[in-house]
């Protein structure tokens, strides 16, 4: 076994792991993650370090120096002010680094997890900001002279992820029963748009739709004629995430309210 362990250094080890034991079990939009955190943080990191030689406070360091520096210029963006990566990624290079550790030790490549130690930086609770009552019919007004009042109004009237809205189909939507099946969601991976499954098994659920709803998607059918999507992009598939993530940018900033994110419209 020690021999084994002889042979590996983080980054082949972490590859190793990544292919064999974490991609073919998760979801496609937490691939981007891994290879980001894998390819941009620890194999630059801590990647040419003898895997049994690694060691609770060199995995500290590298944690410590990404929350100061850590972030990646991009190619062709500006030059970033501040570099410092968020405590929430640090947290996400330490579990997928946690769990590849874990498993070196079940295969006898390291006597202990050398991650199980380290001290994380505590996340920041981001305060919610919500449309005030009073300002809604404003909100709602300056969408709907954009197009966009059935996919605003919906939102927030039901309370979808914006992946899930996205994700609706006519074929989930009974306007005589007056209820919405929650079946999928849109993502976008490597710059594609694509159908995913939800996250949980609870995601699946039956929501009940109030009148003006029905009214508002009757409307939507007509104005869509015959694409399968409730929210069709102009191209006909289904509408970008980053697009409507605009778009609700755009209506909040001419109402003249306050920037909120599409989560906060939950």
């Amino acid at each position: 076994d020690v021999s084994k362990a002889g042979t590996y250094i983080v980054s082949s080890w972490v590859k190793t792991w990544y292919e064999v034991y974490a991609e073919p079990r998760i979801r496609p939009n937490t691939k981007a993650y891994y290879t980001n955190y894998i390819e941009n943080h620890i194999i630059p990191g801590i990647g040419s370090i003898p895997l049994d030689k690694l060691t609770t406070i060199q995995i500290q360091r590298f944690y410590n120096n990404l929350q100061k520096s850590g972030r990646v210029q991009r190619k062709n963006f500006p030059e970033l002010k501040d570099k410092s990566l968020s405590p929430r990624v640090v947290r996400g290079v330490h579990t997928l680094l946690h769990n590849c550790l874990e498993q070196a030790v079940a295969e006898r490549l390291i006597l202990s997890n050398p991650a199980q130690g380290c001290k994380l930086p505590q996340l920041e609770k981001r305060e919610m900001k919500i449309l005030p009552q009073e300002k809604i019919g404003l909100y709602l007004a300056e969408a709907e002279k954009r197009g966009l009042l059935a996919a605003f109004y919906l939102e927030l009237t039901t309370g979808l992820r914006r992946g899930e809205l996205l994700g609706l189909k006519w074929s989930d939507i009974d306007l005589e029963k007056g209820d919405l099946r929650v079946q999928r969601q849109i993502g976008r991976i490597d710059g594609k748009i694509i159908e995913m499954p939800l996250k949980t098994k609870n995601a699946y659920r039956t929501l009940p739709l109030s009148a003006d709803a029905i009214s508002v998607l009757k409307i939507q059918k007509c104005k869509v004629g015959n694409s399968e999507w409730v929210f069709p992009s102009p191209s006909g598939g289904p509408m970008s995430p980053d697009s409507v993530l605009h778009m609700l940018h755009r209506v909040l900033k001419r109402a003249g309210l306050p920037k909120v994110r599409f989560h906060d419209l939950r």
